[in-house]
């Protein structure tokens, strides 16, 4: 398809190499193709909208980036093309050329190490050993789970090793993984084992995808970081108790009956903070309020904040 329609500009004149003339020196023009297609403000798909094309247009494009897959009717792509006058990244998957990679563009700025302040799996291998199972799946996802870090304001130390620490219980930090056993349409998928129909139905509205009709994407690696922030910051609102170094109202907040596992997450945000830090202050709150001891993974986001607050009326 992509090809057919690369053909298809040609035949119209609307070539790079024909607009290349009337664009900057420092970019090369490429036509992309559909409708409606998203601008965001970085290579990932939970990164910020910052525009969106109407139609099939003549970009200006200085370098390319690598982040995450895009799969259209036309082809994949897990290149992003930077687009100065749009202050922003578009698809390659939406760019109409042969191949998956623009020819010709540089990267941008390739060589530079990661953002800082972003998670590596040295990081996570020394904040929680044995329990980073497979490596290179973590390490396949942490661009896009950093990105969601970024996006849910994950910023502090202490925000940093309660969500790390919740999710390295979740899923061992393997954005594909699948609750074992479980068989239910709607159970345990994805970083945060994103779990219910009440859940999934309002991820998925969230974030524009057919979560409940197609549940699996939950395990994807476009996704699967995504559900966890919206998780984080919109099912809930987790930031504020990390900040408090309170990880009972933290694992709480993630649904589970109270247990030995708060005892075993709150040693691994122990651990984090120390990584993170350099030591464990003192303060940190491992038990829940008695009232928050129930299940409380059908509440909504208001429920639960009633609760957590007063601390009543749960279990």
């Amino acid at each position: 398809m992509r090809r057919l329609l690369t053909v298809v500009l040609a035949c119209l004149g609307i070539t790079a190499t024909a607009l290349v003339a009337a664009s900057p020196a420092y970019a090369t023009v490429f036509q992309t193709y559909g409708t409606g297609v998203n601008v965001r403000a970085d290579a990932y798909l939970s990164s910020a909208v910052v525009g969106t094309l109407a139609g099939p247009t003549a970009i200006d494009v200085d370098c390319q980036k690598e982040g995450d897959l895009v799969t259209v009717s036309g082809g994949s792509s897990r290149w992003w093309a930077h687009v100065p006058a749009l202050g922003g990244y578009v698809t390659v998957a939406y760019v109409a050329i042969p191949g998956d990679k623009l020819p010709g563009v540089p990267d941008c700025d390739g060589d530079d190490p990661p953002p800082a302040g972003d998670i590596t799996l040295a990081d996570v291998q020394a904040m929680f050993g044995s329990r980073i199972a497979n490596p290179s799946i973590v390490q396949t996802g942490l661009p896009s789970l950093n990105q969601a870090m970024r996006d849910a304001n994950i910023n502090t130390p202490y925000r940093k090793a309660a969500f790390l620490a919740t999710l390295v219980h979740e899923s061992r930090l393997e954005y594909n993984i699948r609750e074992i056993g479980d068989t239910r349409p709607y159970g345990g998928r994805g970083y945060i084992q994103l779990t219910g129909d009440f859940n999934y139905g309002p991820a998925g509205q969230y974030l524009g995808i057919d979560l409940l009709g197609t549940p699996d994407l939950a395990l994807s690696l476009q996704w699967s970081a995504p559900i966890a922030r919206w998780y984080w910051t919109v099912a809930r609102n987790i930031n504020p108790y990390a900040d408090n170094l309170d990880m009972g109202r933290v694992n709480a907040a993630i649904g589970y009956p109270a247990g030995a596992e708060d005892q075993r997450r709150c040693d691994s945000f122990k651990n984090a903070i120390r990584y993170l830090t350099g030591s464990v202050p003192g303060g940190v709150i491992c038990t829940r309020p008695a009232k928050l001891a129930g299940d409380s993974s059908k509440l909504t986001r208001s429920q639960f904040d009633v609760l957590a607050k007063n601390g009543s009326g749960l279990g």
